[in-house]
């Protein structure tokens, strides 16, 4: 064990105790063992005949516990709160535990992230230092030097640690002193930096910076990064949680070099600055490939630049993932398992419609069926389908694509978007003809995908006959689970809101986001979809064939059980996944 691990070991829990941080640490005074597998069956946790099989050497014991929780035996709680009573050192919950800022401050960012370690605590000139392995004698040394004070080790649960670093070692502060670094290099004369073509010195400032403004943006799980040219300088902004939130400001003179970066990342004409550009770039990221789909448009002040941040681990959700309610996930599920018709999920851009549309496919696609899509862009890389990019410069359309992978013998088919009356009419035709097609339409609501598709000159009655079913969706914030607060809103509001009729008289309790550090303060963490489930009954049949309006195929389908968003988000609020003021802001 590292010297001084164990006289600080009966230390810390009465330092942090006295400090009000009692419930966040573990103490494990006096208790020290050389074997985590003696402890976790000590403890409960799996069988001691699993102890047989074992010969006491150090490194097979960490080999066989790394095998448990890949296993799901043990979890990695468990065998963080083993190795602290192994090594005789406090735990700590970094869920719990109110990391103090400033210490974290102390150390330089790009340290902390190397060696996976977060300063959380000071006692006097002790350094309370939280960590994964705390035999890392090296890191323990790094962090030393830096902050020329004693470093204690306490022990965290890996995830909850790489949590915490994302949260509160933001690489803010190095991108200002990369921004200086690139100002000085590029001089004082205002003019841009020279485009970096062939990057051989991962150090060099553009490349860093770049790869700064990309690592912050997935860590704070944003979907959307915006480099935005001004008169005089560029802002940065990512969307985090549906809602834009300005990041960084930089100088004027950088703006070229930056843009130029991103765009050799993601194989765009670098010479070409008068017409907008599409492209594809892929980072690694806490050890996983993320995709990152980027567009540029020229303005009056330069390129502004948008990348999608597409994680690939999103399209290994399960159907219970995207909260349906229960009448409307069994009315869905209904029609994703049936062999033919077409599905329409509607939206806005960025409400969630790829997501919902991977998700089914990952739920029907099975080695005995054929599955193709049809996509503009490709966003997500699926195992086990066929991907199909829309390539208009080459004559492959999405009508064209349609038209060719129907003769490639397909049981299921994905169609990005129906945009035109000749793909909407292949579309139909197919899943009238024993294919299950699932697409996506820009319409406000279910019933309006309807009469948007007799609009694109598809005759009624084939609309009523080979349309299944219509999913309408929005993205709102999730409350955070950690922080949210029970409260009752005034019933009259509620009334006048449209979410309780005026007869009620029991007000459900409502949560409201109050904000904490898991959250950065915002009360909400992550995203919930709020949705409208609209099956194709004979009487919308009818309605359709009819040429009846969105709104009477709306009441038909109230009236038939159908929940709107706002119902659904209602539902959603008393369920205490968001607030009222979210289904407000998403839902008209």
């Amino acid at each position: 064990m590292h010297r001084g691990c164990l006289a600080y070991a009966r230390v810390v829990p009465g330092v942090l105790a006295d400090r009000g941080y009692a419930g966040t640490v573990a103490s494990t005074e006096g208790v020290v063992m050389s074997s985590l597998s003696e402890i976790l069956v000590i403890r409960g946790h799996m069988p001691i005949t699993s102890l047989d099989a074992l010969s006491g050497d150090p490194v097979e014991d960490e080999a066989f516990v790394r095998d448990l929780v890949l296993g799901g035996i043990v979890t990695e709680s468990q065998v963080a709160t083993a190795r602290a009573a192994q090594l005789g050192l406090p735990f700590v919950d970094l869920t719990e535990f109110p990391v103090d800022q400033a210490c974290v401050a102390l150390v330089p960012g790009a340290l902390l992230r190397r060696h996976e370690v977060l300063p959380i605590a000071r006692d006097g000139d002790r350094l309370m230092l939280a960590m994964a392995e705390p035999r890392d004698v090296l890191a323990l040394d790094d962090v030393r030097a830096a902050v020329r004070m004693q470093v204690a080790p306490v022990v965290a649960e890996r995830s909850d640690l790489l949590a915490a670093i994302g949260r509160f070692v933001r690489s803010d502060g190095e991108l200002s002193e990369l921004t200086t670094a690139m100002v000085e290099e590029s001089g004082s004369g205002g003019g841009d930096l020279v485009p970096v073509t062939e990057p051989t010195e991962d150090d060099a400032p553009i490349v860093r910076f770049v790869n700064l403004l990309i690592s912050q943006a997935i860590s704070d799980h944003a979907s959307d990064i915006h480099i935005e040219p001004a008169e005089r300088d560029m802002h940065v902004r990512y969307r985090i949680d549906g809602v834009l939130h300005e990041m960084q400001r930089a100088p004027k003179n950088i703006q070229n070099g930056v843009i130029s970066r991103l765009k050799i990342m993601s194989d765009i004409d670098i010479a070409e600055r008068r017409k907008p550009q599409d492209g594809r770039m892929s980072v690694i990221h806490g050890g996983r490939q993320i995709d990152l789909r980027v567009a540029t448009l020229p303005t009056v002040y330069g390129e502004k630049v948008v990348m999608r941040i597409l994680d690939n681990a999103s399209t290994g959700l399960g159907m219970d993932q995207l909260h349906l309610l229960e009448r409307n996930a069994e009315v869905y599920r209904a029609s994703y398992t049936k062999p033919y018709g077409m599905i329409l999920v509607t939206g806005p851009t960025g409400s969630g419609k790829s997501t919902t549309l991977y998700t089914t496919l990952h739920a029907v696609a099975r080695p005995e069926i054929n599955v193709i899509t049809v996509e503009d862009p490709v966003e997500y890389r699926m195992d086990g389908i066929n991907q199909v990019q829309v390539n208009p410069k080459a004559g492959l359309t999405f009508a064209s694509a349609l038209r060719s992978i129907l003769r490639s013998d397909p049981d299921v088919v994905l169609l990005g978007e129906i945009r035109d009356h000749e793909t909407a009419q292949i579309a139909i035709e197919a899943a009238l003809t024993g294919h299950l097609v699932l697409s996506t339409l820009h319409t406000n609501d279910a019933p309006s995908a309807v009469t948007r598709l007799i609009e694109m000159d598809i005759e009624p009655f084939l609309v009523g006959s080979a349309l299944d079913c219509v999913v309408a969706q929005r993205l709102a914030r999730r409350l955070c689970d950690r922080c949210k607060q029970a409260y009752q809103h005034p019933l009259e509001e509620l009334v006048a809101l449209r979410l309780m009729a005026g007869h009620e008289t029991v007000v459900p309790t409502l949560y409201k986001p109050i904000g904490c550090t898991s959250c950065s303060n915002t009360g909400y963490r992550g995203r919930i979809a709020l949705h409208e489930v609209m099956p194709v009954s004979e009487d919308i049949e009818r309605l359709a064939v009819a040429r009846a309006s969105s709104a009477e195929i709306g009441r038909a389908a109230v009236a038939q059980g159908m929940s709107t968003l706002r119902d659904d988000g209602w539902a959603k609020a008393q369920l205490g996944l968001t607030s009222i003021e979210e289904i407000l802001r998403v839902v008209a």
